[in-house]
């Protein structure tokens, strides 16, 4: 398909926006609610926000994961924060809730629904994340071994430097950049200003990575409205409108691709049409500081676009939900007048195994 094509075809889909976003203050440990108490104010809010109930909402989708929580179907329990009477149609992902959103949005194309609630939640303090991200590791090869999230992450980091495609200096400057605009970020949970030269001084983690590079353990949750049809503009004068949205993967097994390259988010980035126009703002979902490289590299991102204004996964990362997060501050860049269209996006996974894409643009 030529790229005019592929752009026509764009053109033609249900215009969906984004009514509302919310999310909940992003903390280190929160041991005073379970996850329907860090839940219940973040859909309050997300409704309240444009005057609306559970009653004008024809579909609610979450995402989250049984093992951050150490408990089946947690996500059952979660629905108790929307509240359960009376029922609708109801799906969940056990992925972030960017790819819960995706869902949504599909049954809006389809015309099934006008309007959906997503939700996402992560509790990353209760577990030991080296077991428990182990576990999602190729089960024959790398899995047995109990290869820790950080080391898996700096073999991709040290091969990004072998290729001469970063360095220490330019990690420490993305994680610098990433934390002091975190400043100005409310629901953050690691804001800085601390220079470059300073941060080149910390002790390695696992080399090449030093501790600023390293996302931090985080509790949150998020929730979105999508509207389609009437209710775009009746919730909202200046709608975000979904005008690409699209998600890929990288083979399992981390020896079968080049860590230092992402062609699912490239390709992603094609089908949602990240190319038709200028990007002002990009949110993108790099746990770590290095991936912030792969992925501008990956979306044809230029320097005249700003990069996670909001801070970014360096200042928030509740596992499953901090790719939602940041499709809603790209979206609230664009509400707030401050970009007129915007990328956002999400990975899941080792060494941004799995990535979703979203084009976001005002009117």
């Amino acid at each position: 398909m030529s790229a005019a094509a592929a752009k026509a075809k764009r053109a033609v889909r249900r215009p969906v926006s984004i009514a509302s976003f919310a999310q909940s203050e992003n903390v280190r440990r929160d041991d005073q609610h379970n996850e329907v108490e860090m839940l219940m104010p973040v859909v309050a809010e997300v409704f309240a926000n444009i005057g609306i109930t559970k009653n004008d909402i024809d579909f609610i989708c979450s995402g989250s994961s049984d093992y951050l929580i150490g408990g089946p179907f947690s996500f059952v329990t979660a629905l108790d924060a929307v509240g359960v009477w009376p029922p609708m149609p109801e799906s969940h992902t056990e992925m972030d809730g960017a790819w819960a959103l995706y869902e949504a949005w599909v049954l809006l194309q389809e015309g099934e629904i006008d309007a959906a609630l997503v939700y996402s939640f992560g509790r990353s303090s209760p577990g030991n994340l080296n077991e428990i991200l182990a576990l999602q590791l190729d089960p024959y090869y790398l899995a047995p071994l109990w290869p820790d999230p950080v080391s898996v992450a700096a073999l991709q980091a040290r091969a990004l430097i072998d290729a001469g495609k970063g360095s220490e200096e330019d990690f420490a400057a993305i994680a610098s950049r990433s934390r002091k605009d975190a400043l100005s970020n409310p629901k953050a949970q690691v804001a800085h200003d601390i220079p470059v030269e300073t941060l080149l001084r910390d002790e390695y983690v696992v080399s090449p990575l030093r501790r600023h590079t390293l996302p931090p353990i985080t509790d949150g949750a998020a929730a979105m409205v999508l509207a389609a049809g009437d209710k775009a503009r009746e919730w909202s004068d200046k709608p975000v409108w979904i005008t690409g949205f699209d998600h890929r993967i990288e083979t399992h097994s981390l020896g079968g691709r080049d860590l230092t390259s992402s062609p699912s988010t490239a390709k992603a980035a094609d089908v949602a049409g990240v190319a038709d126009g200028p990007i002002d703002v990009a949110e993108l979902h790099a746990p770590f500081a290095h991936q912030e490289i792969i992925l501008k590299e990956a979306l044809g991102l230029d320097d005249g676009v700003t990069i996670n204004p909001s801070g970014g996964a360096l200042a928030a990362n509740p596992i499953m939900s901090a790719g939602l997060i940041r499709i809603g501050e790209a979206a609230a860049r664009i509400a707030s007048g401050q970009a007129a269209r915007a990328v956002a996006h999400a990975t899941s996974g080792p060494c941004l195994q799995q990535n979703l894409v979203c084009v976001l643009e005002g009117e």
